[in-house]
């Protein structure tokens, strides 16, 4: 029997959205507003889902207190309050979209977790647009 733990956190960053081998006129009709040279923000929130069997020691699928600390290490202290695009090392040369956000955010848990649990990272971007992606 599997069971999903779920945990939210949240966080706050600047990006841009844009391709350097693009001028602005392109950058801008693919990515709108987004692709605004001096950045804009979001108050992103975070959903991490861990699905494995409940061990039958703890009954626990994950100790929730390591999934809440393992997020705000490998998550919220590298990206909050943070220029996505200048100060986070993953975004170098990646586009910060929702999308690649969300990868990299589940390429810094899944290393972290034990073998056998499956992870699955919910990206809101606003209310409104959000992505999962399940690896």
């Amino acid at each position: 029997m599997k069971v999903t733990v779920h945990r939210k956190a949240h966080f706050n960053a600047a990006h841009r959205l844009f391709r350097k081998d693009w001028d602005d006129a392109k950058n801008l009709a693919v990515f709108g507003k987004c692709s605004n040279p001096n950045f804009h923000g979001h108050n992103y929130e975070l959903t991490v889902s861990v699905t494995g069997t409940i061990d039958p020691e703890t009954g626990f699928v994950m100790d929730m207190k390591v999934l809440k600390d393992l997020i705000y290490s490998e998550v919220e202290t590298a990206f909050d309050h943070k220029n996505l695009n200048v100060e986070v090392e993953e975004f170098q040369y990646l586009n910060p979209t929702a999308e690649n956000i969300a990868v990299v955010i589940w390429n810094k848990l899944k290393p972290k977790l034990k073998i056998d649990l499956e992870l699955s990272v919910t990206l809101y971007e606003t209310p409104r647009n959000f992505v999962t992606f399940n690896g």
